[in-house]
């Protein structure tokens, strides 16, 4: 028996999802064009993609396959969440990167903007390494961080003011694996 994916959501995690708002389809075109773009923005100079683990994994894995030029990747890794659906607003690294980041171009990719607490702090950490330049990369923006202090260069999509699961997004470690992208019920 197959599900459709819609029904699939629906059985995960004990959860319903109240809609599927970019599938599969939408998102691949969306970040083939994000690649195209990156790669005309670094002619040249090294170019680190840092992704923001777990989100980003999804998106960072088909993002940097779509970019035409050499490349480094490396991951960081904050908490602000848990289990909630609203960020506790303390931010832990738990991971740092191993690479150097003075002199090179860091592009950092997340899979969403809410808050922009994790954001803010992971911008002022990598700022203190030294590098050439600092961008940000993000599939989804909420709109609602009111002190971002670093707007995407490259957007995906803007999102709504829900709860959004799918492509890398979780709810307490679940429905990361959906190839699309869902509001999760209340």
């Amino acid at each position: 028996m197959t599900l459709d994916l819609a029904e699939y959501a629906r059985v995960m995690g004990g959860r319903e999802v109240r809609r599927i708002l970019l599938d599969a389809e939408t998102i691949r075109r969306r970040v083939r064009e994000m690649g195209v773009q990156i790669t005309a923005a670094y002619p040249d100079g090294d170019l680190l993609v840092l992704g923001l683990l777990k989100g980003s994994f999804i998106f960072l894995g088909d993002l940097v396959r779509q970019i035409s030029r050499p490349i480094q990747i490396d991951f960081l890794v904050a908490a602000s969440y848990g289990n909630a659906t609203v960020s506790s607003g303390e931010v832990r690294l738990l991971y740092d990167p191993a690479t150097r980041l003075d002199g090179k171009h860091i592009l950092l990719v997340e899979d969403i903007i809410d808050s922009g607490r994790t954001l803010n702090r992971m911008i002022e950490v990598l700022g203190q390494r030294n590098p050439l330049s600092l961008q940000l990369c993000a599939l989804l923006h909420k709109h609602i961080a009111p002190d971002l202090k670093l707007e995407p260069k490259f957007l995906g999509f803007d999102a709504p003011r829900e709860f959004l699961v799918g492509y890398g997004l979780d709810h307490a470690e679940n429905f990361r694996h959906l190839p699309f992208i869902a509001s999760l019920a209340e």
